[in-house]
């Protein structure tokens, strides 16, 4: 088995592969057979624009934006000011456009809601990697993602300085309260686990469960729930046998505390499914 630490990558983000289908159906929803009101304007009209962020955040999602106009016409020139993971102060431009008018305003819906809606994952997630210094816990974030936008989600996540738990059910296995009652016991379901895949974590909700899952040899363990008199329980039984996950209940509020106890890895959810979005506008300052 390796352990979270192998199985995690370091805060490096790596752009997704599947950025064109994401951007092309995003596309699709918004204009569908054509932008009735862009009509409106002259076919060979152009402008010039800028996009200003108009809070503090951290920008991400530039290469979707870029996706969007590259697919509507390539010839459409965009001029960055910062890159993904940078911070923003409030009223700051990060991008200016140039090209058709047409093309800037059918795209522009679309390529704001993916530069708000992932710097949203982006600042929420330095939030909390902020309140993590000085610790040695490292936060992961989850499967409660948007559907459909998992890995642009997961991508956000590292611009922000967090850090990546398995991307799907394909990657790794996470034995949860359901996997062990349908496999009869924690023994029987790391034993099957480990014969199928060498990414292997088990969930657990008591520490009775937890000191059989570490007697059955389990190298990852995930504390459901735990209070934290019980997870500093585990810590000293644990003695760096497993390497040991916090999930559930986690807060701003409670973080640091939970850090305390010394445990590797806290998981939130609320990084990628409770997002605020940032508050971004596209001006037109010419035509």
């Amino acid at each position: 088995m390796t352990s979270p630490e192998s199985r995690v990558p370091s805060p490096t983000p790596t752009l997704p592969t599947d950025i064109k289908i994401t951007v092309a159906r995003a596309l699709d929803e918004d204009i569908g057979n054509g932008d009735l009101t862009s009509r409106l304007l002259a076919v060979d009209s152009t402008a010039s624009a800028a996009v200003v962020c108009k809070e503090q955040a951290v920008v991400c999602g530039i290469p979707w934006f870029n996706e969007i106009y590259r697919q509507l016409d390539p010839s459409f020139r965009i001029d960055w000011k910062v890159k993904d993971g940078d911070d923003l102060m409030p009223n700051q431009t990060v991008c200016t456009l140039q090209g058709s008018a047409r093309v800037m305003l059918s795209g522009e819906r679309t390529a704001l809601n993916f530069l708000q809606l992932l710097s949203g994952t982006a600042t929420i997630t330095r939030d909390y990697v902020a309140l993590l210094e000085g610790t040695r816990t490292k936060l992961l974030d989850t499967r409660k993602t948007i559907p459909g936008l998992r890995t642009a989600q997961k991508y956000a996540v590292v611009c922000g300085g967090g850090r990546n738990h398995r991307m799907g059910l394909y990657d790794a296995i996470l034995i949860k309260e359901n996997h062990i009652s349908a496999a009869g016991s924690i023994a029987a379901a790391l034993e099957r686990a480990g014969a199928i895949h060498s990414n292997v974590e088990i969930e657990v909700e008591t520490l009775e469960e937890f000191k059989d899952a570490l007697a059955c040899g389990a190298k990852q363990i995930l504390l459901d729930d735990f209070d934290l008199a019980s997870m500093k329980e585990a810590v000293r039984i644990n003695a760096g046998r497993a390497t040991l996950e916090i999930s559930g209940g986690v807060t701003r509020e409670t973080i640091q505390k939970i850090a305390a106890t010394g445990v590797d890895f806290i998981s939130v959810g609320a990084l990628t499914k409770n997002v605020r979005a940032i508050d971004y506008s596209m001006r037109v300052v010419n035509g």
